[in-house]
């Protein structure tokens, strides 16, 4: 199976970016902007050197995509990237997609100077924690044996 292309998106890729997220929430029956007002913020959100999008596929048609941010943190010289989003087309899951965003996104957090990557997932999602596990994450801080917790507050 041939390794499947990766980009970094550019504003140019605010619509495309826009579909995948409205279409990842739509399959998790998740409520969020229409996929014309995620493409209004990501026309703003692509210009930033801290955000940074890859997509998979054909430019003009990507079929998934991973979206980070990065920030400073005075635990390593370096960023620490957020994994804020990451979907891949339900039928073309299974494929190597998901790994190939996955490897560039790791490859270019640590070009851009990142020192640590988090990602946030659901419990319940079993299969989707599995790979992230195949990938080197991991729920436990180093060296403990409890499980790390995010807790969130809408404001």
């Amino acid at each position: 199976m041939a390794t499947p292309d990766v980009f970094i998106a550019s504003t140019e890729h605010a619509g495309a970016v826009g579909r995948l997220l409205c279409d990842f929430n739509a399959e998790f029956e998740t409520p969020g902007p229409t996929a014309v007002e995620f493409a209004a913020r990501f026309k703003l959100l692509l210009a930033r050197a801290d955000v940074l999008v890859l997509l998979a596929g054909a430019p003009l048609a990507p079929t998934g995509l991973a979206f980070l941010t990065l920030r400073p943190t005075p635990y390593y010289n370096g960023s620490l990237a957020q994994l804020e989003e990451f979907y891949v087309q339900p039928h073309l899951r299974g494929q190597g997609i998901g790994t190939a965003l996955m490897t560039t996104a790791v490859h270019e957090v640590r070009n851009r100077g990142g020192a640590e990557m988090h990602i946030n997932v659901d419990e319940v999602d079993t299969d989707t924690r599995r790979f992230y596990e195949r990938h080197g994450f991991t729920n436990l801080q180093p060296g403990a044996d409890y499980r790390m917790l995010c807790y969130l507050r809408q404001l």
